[in-house]
């Protein structure tokens, strides 16, 4: 289903264009070339605005625009050509973006990396992507290899991220073309190797319009970035869609709700994008009362469902606050669908509608599109889906077909054409809005010589929705949750190493044909009171509380 004009009826004018060899997509007509040239324009539209805010720090767009400047000088004065893969491994600060922008510019590609990752899981991404340079966070250099160079924020003289910023600007930037790859983002894959999904400027270009649109952001709006800015979503929706719109990003190294919402007060906060929990925690946790927050207009949310009833209480207290879920993917760079302004407390359980440019089918198994009501996999095309995926033809040839990229999502479209997400084919965790793939912690488990077999399952949590608890069959009797966890804390980014463990000494269960029965393993923590639980609460240990 393609998006329907009674939910973008003024959107602007679109149509059908080929790119990528063979798709043919609906593309805005009037569009900037790349992503380079959006910040550009603000630039020039609003050279004195904030740009980007970091605690005392306030950087403009014309400073931003000269920095951006710089960087892509000092990149292309230490051999870095178009192409080249240049990584990103620092927190949520101002470095990041200026950083970020002055790759794109020099027309390298920037691989954005998380510094919760492990450095097997750093050293595996740079290898994989060929980068020969990585701009990171002084206290993340000694865990880089050793065959990529290093550009330290805060770091020694001569090798520094400073070094770039204090370099002659680039007079000569190369030329950019749409189909350019511009980034690539890891995704964790279900067999333990991440896949590196590659967005050009076309569709970063359609992605911060969409939201530009959809959002009717102006330079007049302020967004606080609390997300992750190495994800999509704060890559997206966090850094280029309100530069590209002229306005500010207030950024927040770590979320914080107390935190948080004094920020929105002080930087009078129009839009921000959270995860549920986020929500949550600021519900849970802070004191509306203390903070002013009437600049607050757009509130969205992804990657899992809003609760109804923090949907009803959020109402209460905001109640100029319109709560716009948005749904998507790296490998959509962001937002396939977005819910129209005031929907959501209509349609609590919808993901939105199709984006303006988005055309999304929901098939069967035959790979026949089914008729609405009835459920099937959600395939998504349009110009903000990714070509393919980093030198991996054959998992693109899996994933991608007719330009449609395969979600692995179970749902549905109602009769108004909104459209609802059951259930994953993907056997995934949801865990505050990160993803942990079940087959990649088995994997790490599998590799402990005290495992016989392993099997991870999504615990239910009243704050970050899911948790991950590992059912171990293990082979040494003596093998224990401490020790478990240091070996996946080695192997694993600190999110993705579970939450808790049931230890047994029987095989896990199998039906007749030898599948494991994860079903049975998902019931029994779906009730972490009941008395399947209770059975097990003498080898069942938990981990951390919370680890965000």
């Amino acid at each position: 289903m393609t998006a329907s004009p009674r939910f973008w009826e003024d959107a602007p004018a679109t149509r059908a264009e080929a790119h990528f060899g063979d798709r043919v997509v609906t593309c805005f007509v009037d569009r900037p070339p790349d992503a380079d040239a959006m910040l550009r324009t603000a630039a020039v539209a609003s050279p004195q605005g904030d740009a980007v805010v970091d605690g005392k720090i306030r950087i403009s767009h014309a400073e931003l625009d000269g920095m951006s400047d710089a960087v892509a000088g000092g990149l292309m004065s230490r051999g870095v050509s178009k192409g080249d893969r240049v990584g990103l491994l620092a927190r949520n600060r101002w470095q990041f973006v200026v950083a970020l922008t002055g790759i794109v510019r020099a027309g390298a590609i920037a691989v954005p990396l998380s510094v919760r990752a492990s450095a097997r899981e750093i050293e595996f991404i740079l290898g994989d992507c060929g980068a020969g340079l990585t701009i990171c966070d002084a206290e993340k250099a000694e865990i880089l290899p050793d065959t990529v160079a290093r550009a330290a924020i805060d770091g020694p003289a001569g090798s520094s991220f400073e070094d770039l910023l204090a370099a002659a600007p680039t007079t000569t930037p190369p030329d950019l073309r749409e189909e350019d790859v511009a980034v690539i983002l890891y995704t964790s894959g279900t067999t333990g190797t991440p896949k590196g999904a590659m967005l050009t400027h076309l569709n970063i270009v359609h992605s911060c319009l969409h939201y530009a649109h959809c959002f009717r952001l102006t330079a007049d709006d302020r967004l606080v970035m609390a997300v992750p800015a190495s994800h999509v979503t704060g890559l997206i929706v966090g850094i280029y869609a309100p530069l590209a719109a002229g306005a500010a990003i207030v950024v927040m190294e770590k979320f914080d709700a107390d935190e948080f919402l004094a920020l929105a007060t002080q930087e009078r906060m129009t839009v921000t994008m959270l995860v549920p929990a986020m929500y949550n925690l600021c519900l849970l946790r802070a004191d509306f009362a203390k903070h002013d927050l009437g600049a607050w207009r757009i509130g969205s949310f992804g990657g899992a469902p809003m609760p109804v009833a923090t949907i009803e209480r959020l109402a209460k207290l905001l109640p100029n606050l319109d709560l716009i879920q948005a749904y998507g993917s790296t490998e959509t760079t962001s937002p396939a669908t977005i819910m129209p302004p005031g929907g959501q407390a209509a349609a609590p359980a919808s993901v939105g509608a199709p984006a303006p440019c988005a055309d999304i089918r929901v098939m069967d198994a035959a790979g026949r599109e089914v008729a609405a009501g009835e459920s099937g996999e959600g395939w998504i095309g349009g110009p903000m889906v990714v070509p393919g995926y980093w030198s991996l033809s054959d998992k693109t040839a899996e994933s991608f077909h007719a330009g449609f990229w395969k979600s692995g999502d179970v749902g549905r479209f109602d009769e108004n054409g909104l459209l609802y997400i059951h259930d994953r084919l993907k056997d995934m965790i949801n865990r505050g809005g990160y993803k942990v793939y079940s087959a990649e912690v088995e994997n790490v488990l599998s590799f402990h010589p005290g495992v016989a077999e392993a099997a991870v399952v999504p615990r239910p949590d009243p704050v970050l929705g899911e948790k991950v608890h590992a059912f171990v069959h293990r082979s040494d009797p003596t093998l224990d949750e401490a020790a478990l966890k240091a070996f996946c804390c080695e192997r694993l980014s600190d999110y993705k190493v579970p939450d808790f463990f049931t230890f047994t000494s029987e095989p896990l269960p199998r039906n007749v044909n030898g599948k494991l029965m994860k079903q049975a393993l998902r019931d029994r923590v779906a009730e972490p009171n009941g008395p399947a639980d209770r059975r097990q609460a003498d080898r069942t240990s938990p981990g951390r509380s919370e680890r965000g």
